[in-house]
């Protein structure tokens, strides 16, 4: 198709992915299936590589894209984000409300659940998202727009082009992505976030949006900060527009006219708070009436038009019965507290994890305790504080062999974790074979978690060598197998060896060693051998290669069991050399943007050449853009280039560049 054509089928994808966007993640009522979706999101991701002048703003492609260049910019807010006076007793409320009814005695409230997350405004200019920040400390925040993008529930395109406005929403995690998240990084020997909020905060904050995308956060909106739109004359209202937009607004916004139905209302949210899919500690009472609001006014800190009740932490006592020790992926050894069952906000509680050594000495938990639990963030049991010892009990300690293969543990300087190391541990072997087959691994399709168990308990797999071993006569001795499957499988094990060396490093499950890590590893040596004989000093000269990755890498490849492996997975015909291997340095510490079409060059190629000489692309043109590479039908980044005075090189350039 020719370029006319293409913008007029990319407008209509775009129109289609963020209409079933919305429908999937704001109205949680999807109209299509997942596969028929991607299949929309192919083809405009074609449409756009070919004709990158049709990228726009609002496109499903942009959510995630570039990164954050070192600190976050500082965003001034116009309007004030301003923090809410809280009471801890309903008599506070009951003042609140005498107060707001000596000035405006027919005054009306909206009662609505306080979520706890990250306060954030949201700008829309032609209907178009074109900047999120997050509160700071109300009048300063810091713009954190590409991460914001990343958050599906957040519409890059409003439902009406009105020239501007500005909302305030709270972004969190969800109570059972908090929960895969915590359990992922007890798995990993990671510190876990605390609580939802917390997660949600250091969710937004990173400097690789991809990771933001990861982590599964969403938003309420809940206040309009200032718009182009008038005629809106209450709370109530806003909330209605605000959804007519195409924003996802708080869950439920109850109307009271008298504190009675205040009260009524905190009530309600109270008792079903527990049963929420999000975090809430406590529920906001506002003056509905914005003519009302601006009379009433502002503290320094609080507006008096509004008030934020608190509820009380609900804890319960109990008594430990046993810890109970497992062992993770990477050898992690997680002590468990199993507790005689109490009810608490809502539901059964006989476990919580005692995270590691230095946190029971803490709090010096033993068995046959009586202890203080609660739920952080009303999801994750945990132990408050010791009541009482038993009689005669004696002070835990993590066992100094482990539980599941009988090798000694060890606790490195500087970690909290004692872990096994013997890398032929029953009990780290399933998950590792799982890590190894996964989609940013070794991407081996058909091997989920329950069938790599089943391969494991059948015995037909004991190492990472092993699934290339795999014969159709095995695979179709275990229950669930058929011909079609089996062959699937085998294809899927073959074509795995032929993937980049640095998702066989990724996949290899070396301590601190990422997928980002594996790649530059890759990159930096080229081949596994040069890999494997790098020393420390050598690691550390790679650019964000710090001194334990180094050690970590080279204990690893250190191993006799590793190098059995490796020699195994060569010997199997597994890729054992990066494809994208670095040439030169000629590049470091530049940062090329690419913009319109090249006349030999896809994006991905052009980038995947940069980054080979050291080099680093973006998607956005700021002072720190070395080179802008523009093509034909180059747009607005060409047009921003110029105007910062960034060097512009055609393709003929930068063939010269890299000759």
């Amino acid at each position: 198709m020719d370029i006319r054509e293409a913008a007029l089928r990319a407008a209509q994808l775009r129109e289609t992915l963020n209409y079933h966007s919305h429908k999937y993640y704001v109205e949680d009522s999807p109209e299509i299936e997942d596969d028929e979706y991607d299949a929309l999101q192919r083809e405009l991701v074609l449409i756009e590589t070919l004709y990158p002048s049709l990228i726009t703003p609002d496109s499903p492609t942009q959510r995630v894209g570039g990164s954050v260049e070192g600190m976050f910019e500082s965003v001034a807010h116009a309007v004030p984000l301003e923090s809410l006076q809280d009471a801890f007793s309903l008599g506070e409320v009951a003042a609140f409300d005498e107060r707001i009814k000596q000035a405006f005695p027919d005054a009306e409230y909206c009662v609505e659940p306080k979520i706890d997350g990250l306060s954030v405004a949201l700008e829309y200019e032609n209907g178009v998202f074109v900047r999120g920040s997050t509160r700071g400390d109300g009048l300063v925040g810091e713009d954190v727009t590409a991460n914001l993008r990343a958050i599906n529930s957040i519409p890059l395109r409003l439902k009406k082009d009105i020239p501007f406005i500005e909302v305030r929403g709270e972004v969190y995690m969800p109570r059972k992505v908090f929960a895969r998240l915590v359990e992922k990084q007890e798995e990993n020997g990671e510190k876990p976030f605390k609580n939802p909020r917390n997660a949600a905060a250091g969710s937004l904050r990173q400097k690789n949006p991809e990771i933001t995308a990861s982590r599964g956060l969403d938003i309420f909106v809940f206040n309009i900060q200032r718009s182009s739109e008038e005629g809106i004359e209450g709370h109530k209202q806003s909330i209605e527009y605000l959804k007519t937009l195409g924003f996802k607004t708080i869950p439920f916004c109850t109307k009271c006219k008298s504190y009675e139905e205040v009260e009524k209302e905190i009530g309600r949210i109270g008792e079903i708070r527990s049963s929420l899919e999000y975090d809430t500690d406590g529920a906001v009472i506002k003056t509905d009436n914005f003519a009302y609001r601006e009379q009433i006014g502002s503290t320094a800190k609080f507006p008096r038009w509004a008030i934020a009740f608190k509820y009380p932490p609900e804890e319960k006592e109990t008594s430990v019965t046993e810890i109970e020790v497992a062992v993770g992926r990477t050898g992690v050894l997680t002590p468990t507290a199993v507790f005689e069952p109490v009810l608490i906000s809502g539901s059964t509680v006989s476990r919580a994890t005692l995270h590691n050594q230095d946190f029971i000495a803490e709090k010096d938990i033993r068995i046959g305790d009586r202890v203080i639990i609660r739920k952080a963030g009303e999801i994750i049991p945990e132990v408050v504080k010791v009541v009482s010892h038993a009689p005669g009990s004696a002070p835990f300690l993590l066992p100094d062999v482990c539980p599941s293969c009988g090798a000694k543990t060890v606790r490195e300087e500087e970690e909290a974790a004692v872990r096994c190391v013997n890398p032929d541990c029953p009990a780290q072997l399933v998950r590792n074979i799982i890590h190894f087959c996964s989609r940013d691994a070794m991407d081996i399709e058909g091997l989920g978690e329950n069938i790599v168990e089943k391969f494991v308990s059948s015995g037909l797999i004991h190492s990472f060598s092993d699934i290339y071993r795999l014969t159709e006569a095995q695979i179709l001795s275990l229950e669930g197998f058929k011909e079609k499957s089996s062959r699937n499988l085998l294809e899927a094990i073959e074509n795995s060896k032929q993937n980049d060396l640095s998702k066989l490093v990724y996949a290899l499950g070396i301590r601190h060693i990422g997928q980002k890590a594996g790649k530059l590893l890759a990159e930096s040596f080229g081949d596994i051998d040069s890999l494997m004989n790098a020393g420390e000093e050598e690691l550390c000269a790679i650019d964000t290669v710090g001194g334990i990755m180094a050690q970590s890498v080279v204990r690893f490849f250190s191993l006799e069991q590793t190098k059995a492996e490796i020699d195994a997975l060569k010997a199997l015909g597994v890729n054992m050399n990066s494809l994208k291997a670095k040439k030169d340095d000629r590049f470091a510490g530049m940062t090329f943007v690419l913009t319109g079409a090249l006349p030999t060059y896809s994006r991905n190629e052009a980038s995947e050449i940069i980054e080979s000489f050291g080099g680093k692309t973006s998607s956005s043109v700021s002072k720190k853009t070395t080179y802008v590479l523009a093509g034909e039908d180059a747009g607005s980044k060409l047009t921003k280039a110029n105007e910062l005075g960034i060097t512009v090189i055609n393709e003929d350039e930068f063939n010269a560049m890299i000759s």
